[in-house]
Parts: structure tokens; sequence; C-alpha cells
């Protein structure tokens, strides 16, 4: 089963590319992304790596985690699932009485 990893504290510069050389060094990588920013196109400092297992996951930690690139220290971890967004209905109103007021 594919394993999901974040990837925090890349430099800036770090292309798509230059993340999958890295993580290359771990056998069983299936695709990484740097998340960049959609006005600008830069890098917002993070990315996700898709490991193929949960063993290839856990070297990819322990290889990665504290690891210096560029002048920062990446934070590699199992990715947690995103929150909902907002911009749904949200119930409840101003009157906290219950009652209605007219």
């Amino acid at each position: 089963m594919s394993q999901k990893l974040f990837i925090g504290g890349l430099p800036f510069s770090t292309s798509n590319e230059e993340l999958r050389q890295l993580f290359s060094q771990v056998e069983g990588v299936d695709n990484v992304t740097v998340v960049t920013d959609r006005e600008t196109g830069q890098s917002r400092g993070f990315g996700f790596a898709e490991m193929a297992s949960s063993e290839a996951a856990d070297k990819a930690i322990r290889k990665f985690n504290g690891y210096a690139l560029g002048g920062r220290t990446l934070k590699v971890e199992i990715s947690k699932p995103s929150a909902p967004r907002g911009g749904g209905f949200r119930s409840g109103g101003g009157n906290r009485s219950g009652g209605n007021r007219w």
C-alpha cells in the first residue's frame, strides 16, 4: 500500500526534478510534488512524496528527516489528511437564545 509523505523546510528554489532526484536515493518513490504559489509559481517551501510502500516511506523518513538541503533542514513525516476547507453552509445565526425575533 502506498504512503504519502509531507516534506517541509524545502529551499524555495527546489524544483520537482531536484526533489525527485533527492528522494530517488530511496527505492520506492512513485511521485514527488513541490507545492507552488498559484500566482508566482515559486515554491512554498514544502512538498509531498508518494512512496510505493510503508517500508519505503519509513526508509525515506529515516534518511531525510533532519537532512540539510540548501541551508535548510528538512522535516519529513507521514502526511496527515487535509482538513475540509470552508465555504460550505454554516448553521446557526445571530440569535443565541434559540427563539425567533420578529
